[in-house]
């Protein structure tokens, strides 16, 4: 079986290991062009890009799939299936038609809830108690495609995106490895179509939604610091300062205005919430390293008058 692989993030890159490990020919791997990165603003690759080049796999880059050189260009590779993950570019009908077995992607939800570009983070942010991953057949909808195989997890009390997409990764290339073991044993396996009911788009993340608002509840904010870490991180004014904080609770209590400190410990502070209090325990000062409330503390006390 010849393989096309496409992706582009972290989160991509133990599915290519999966299929690179599946016993089919993994003829090339699709990822999106090189961005500035950094500081410097130099050409930096995508981690699928140098993973594929470390195994060996011929590279693709196209800006666009749309165009009919880059269709032909797919189409001479000869995929028999063409595996999607984290991608991020638009696959027409005219190339989900290409492979002869069609193309499959790994959506780090449980369809149809969370269709979309950030499914782990909102699920956080909704308070769900689990979540999972779904080998899905394409189709043109955007995450419409009947589910193949369905993997669950749940959601611990102190789960941040990056824990959750990291498990998520992990468990996505499992259910793809099954997905191509039981194929290449000649088996075909069932698409089961999805619900139409219980339907949730899951946003692309924006800058603006990491600004917390202290009359929000304390349950609330601390789902957005859990669901910000690592990008694009939580950040609020403390003290008459802003900062990002990396690790919160929500405990109960009362005491003051909202977004006012309550209470202060060695480890944490207490801050006003429009519901309950948030218990900070670290933060990260303009252009500093995340840090321990304590020693954000211990350094305003030290400052200059």
């Amino acid at each position: 079986m010849r393989l096309v692989f496409a992706g582009t993030p972290e989160f991509s890159v133990p599915s290519l290991h999966a299929c690179l490990a599946s016993g089919a020919e993994v003829v090339a791997a699709y990822t999106q062009p090189d961005r500035p990165a950094g500081r410097g603003r130099k050409l930096g690759e995508s981690p699928v890009k140098q993973a594929a080049r470390a195994a060996g796999v011929a590279v693709e880059q196209p800006l666009t799939l749309r165009d009919k050189d880059a269709r032909a260009r797919l189409a001479a590779h000869a995929p028999d299936l063409m595996i999607v993950v984290a991608y991020g570019l638009i696959l027409p009908k005219s190339v989900l038609a290409i492979p002869r077995l069609g193309c499959w992607n790994v959506h780090a939800s449980l369809l149809p809830r969370w269709r979309g570009a950030a499914p782990i983070q909102r699920a956080l942010l909704a308070g769900d108690l689990e979540t999972g991953v779904d080998l899905m057949q394409m189709e043109a909808g955007l995450d419409t495609g009947p589910v193949l195989l369905e993997a669950r997890t749940p959601i611990a009390p102190g789960d941040t995106g990056g824990s959750l997409h990291d498990r998520l990764a992990v468990l996505g290339a499992a259910t793809l490895a099954e997905g191509l073991a039981r194929v290449l044993r000649g088996e075909t396996l069932a698409a089961t179509a999805q619900r139409e009911d219980g339907v949730e788009y899951a946003h692309k993340l924006d800058k603006a939604e990491a600004r917390l608002d202290w009359n929000q509840s304390a349950r609330q904010l601390e789902r957005k610091v859990r669901a910000f870490d690592p990008w694009p991180v939580a950040e609020a004014v403390i003290d008459g300062e802003r900062l990002r904080i990396w690790s919160a609770e929500a405990i109960t209590g009362t005491g003051g205005e909202p977004g006012c400190i309550v209470a202060t410990s060695r480890e944490a502070i207490d801050i006003a919430t429009g519901d309950g209090l948030l218990r900070v325990r670290e933060v990260q000062r303009d252009g500093g390293r995340r840090i321990a409330v304590r020693d954000w503390l211990n350094a305003r006390r030290k400052a200059p008058a």
